[in-house]
């Protein structure tokens, strides 16, 4: 045999492999791992990479070769592409078309909402029960310093700032993404009212803080006004604003009885001790409680004691309130008296 005949007999040698391997590696990619595979869920976490997604692929039996998965994920580019979240897929997809699927972030997503005058604690309790985020992880992120000086905020935490509403939130998602929604949508709800919280001559932080005592005092969107003015009254002439939700917010581990004791024991929130506001929000607030502290009521009140249906009644004098409370304090008692 030639040397000529030698080398093109290894070329033609080479050539078939390489025609081979490539036939096989196109093959994986296009081959389902089963056909009769039923949709499955499967999460990619926040900050995995590409090697340890296609890791967990194969040990959920998703695919059958995690380096090859690789390899066709290097080649599409799909290497840096991949988006964390909770995807719907099954081994009756062939390779090729699940990285597309992750690459393309076809996540499914859940309904979160958020109520009127959560907390910070609560709202992190929600969003682990509903999976989305560790409630630990989501109060970190609430309490760092930094990420809470990085949205422009003057307070300590977020509280006040993660917006209540109803979110389209994926499994997977870091505490950081979730908490960039909350605070996107809130500028988005305040962003009309900026130039009328400068004609009030007062800080958002101040509103935001003003309007979450509105939104724990009162759930009924006609009274919003209406509190708002008390508490607006009751500072302009220096009073304290001596709100019940304020010293409760300052109750480590309150217990759900607030007794006399508790109204003299002094924290920042002690509306009973402090005069002003409190050094922060002490919930997160709707926009109906922020627009009632920018658009009060026209009032002289100056107390309101509650009517014990849900409702409050009003007063500009303390004689007047000291009726109501007396009144209202006393049909209370008697209801309790009549339950078995």
């Amino acid at each position: 045999m030639s040397y000529r005949r030698a080398i093109l007999l290894g070329v033609s040698f080479c050539f078939v492999l390489v025609m081979l391997l490539a036939l096989a590696f196109g093959y994986y990619a296009v081959t389902p791992k089963d056909r009769e595979g039923q949709a499955r869920v499967f999460v990619v976490r926040h900050g995995a990479s590409l090697k340890q997604v296609a890791l967990e692929l194969q040990e959920k039996g998703f695919i059958n070769n995690r380096y090859l998965f690789m390899l066709w994920g290097k080649l599409l580019g799909y290497s840096k592409k991949i988006k964390s979240g909770e995807y719907r897929i099954s081994s009756a997809m062939p390779p090729v078309n699940i990285l597309a699927v992750l690459a393309k972030g076809a996540i499914i997503t859940h309904t979160v909402t958020i109520p009127e005058g959560y907390t910070m604690r609560q709202i992190a309790k929600l969003l682990d029960h509903k999976g989305i985020v560790p409630a630990q992880e989501f109060l970190r992120v609430c309490n760092d310093p930094k990420v809470v000086a990085s949205y422009g905020i003057k307070g300590k935490s977020l509280e006040g700032y993660l917006y209540p509403d109803s979110y389209q939130f994926s499994r997977g998602l870091s505490a950081k993404k979730v908490v960039d929604v909350m605070l996107h949508r809130f500028k988005e709800m305040v962003a009309s009212y900026m130039d009328r919280i400068k004609e009030k001559g007062m800080t958002l932080h101040e509103v935001v803080t003003l309007a979450s005592i509105v939104e724990k005092e009162t759930g009924l969107s006609r009274e919003r006004p209406l509190i708002a003015s008390v508490f607006l009254n009751r500072l302009k002439r220096g009073m304290r604003l001596e709100s019940d939700p304020t010293v409760i917010y300052g109750i480590k581990n309150f217990n759900g009885n607030l007794t006399r004791k508790d109204l003299v024991r002094r924290t920042p929130y002690n509306t009973y001790i402090i005069r002003g506001l409190p050094p922060g929000p002490i919930a997160n607030p709707g926009i109906e409680s922020i627009h009632a502290v920018l658009y009060p009521a026209e009032s002289s009140y100056l107390y309101f004691v509650s009517k014990n249906d849900g409702s409050h009644y009003f007063s500009s004098s303390l004689t007047e309130h000291n009726r109501a409370v007396a009144r209202f304090q006393k049909h209370r008692r008697s209801r309790a008296k009549k339950r078995p």
